[in-house]
């Protein structure tokens, strides 16, 4: 969108002060994109560690596979998720506090002796499956909101100030030409008013 102007000093001025706050949001903007970015990077590394150990635990487990058969599933149950919020660089993520659970609690007796560490590892895999869920969600946050950073940087980097800056000089240009005029015509004026005065002597 092309910027609209008037040749005159209050416009000027209107045109000034959008510059500057411009001018003066652009370091703001820039450190916030570049702290977005470094938490995009951190968040992905985070997802590739959880991601890697989620898996390294079900492979030690897969050796069991005929094991885990038995399992009785009505022995752990997941209760409640709890998510908080953090901000990071202005930007709202949600962030995980606790997996509660429901346990039935095991009869040491009846069930097999390797059901209370089933539990244990049930519960770890769990609790990394709902951290990468939570994980993945941040970092399409964080992804999002730095997109957005970067193009307001852009915008204001590449286009508006740019922009502002040439038509300040436009006018500022323009009423420079109307002030030299004005005077131009002040002193042909002055000097036909001091040879009227001659010749009217």
């Amino acid at each position: 969108m092309k910027l609209r102007f008037e040749y005159n000093k209050t416009f000027l001025q209107n045109l000034n002060k959008q510059l500057n706050i411009r001018k003066r949001a652009l370091p703001t903007l820039k450190n916030k994109e570049t702290a977005l970015r470094l938490e995009v990077k951190n968040a992905r590394n985070d997802a590739e560690k959880l991601s890697s150990d989620l898996d390294s635990i079900v492979l030690e487990q897969q050796e069991g596979n005929k094991i885990w058969c038995e399992y009785d599933l009505s022995l752990l149950g997941v209760d409640q998720v709890t998510i908080g919020e953090k901000k990071i660089a202005g930007v709202r993520i949600p962030v995980l506090e606790e997996v509660s659970f429901v346990s039935a609690g095991v009869n040491l007796f009846s069930s097999p002796k390797w059901f209370h560490d089933g539990i244990s590892v049930l519960k770890r895999i769990i609790e990394l499956e709902a951290e990468l869920r939570i994980l993945k969600q941040k970092i399409g946050i964080l992804e999002y909101a730095r997109k957005k950073t970067t193009q307001k940087v852009n915008l204001y980097e590449k286009v508006q100030i740019p922009e502002y800056e040439n038509t300040i000089r436009k006018i500022k240009r323009f009423l420079e030409d109307e002030e030299n005029l004005m005077k131009a015509a002040q002193k042909i004026v002055k000097s036909r008013k001091e040879k009227e005065m001659e010749t009217g002597l």
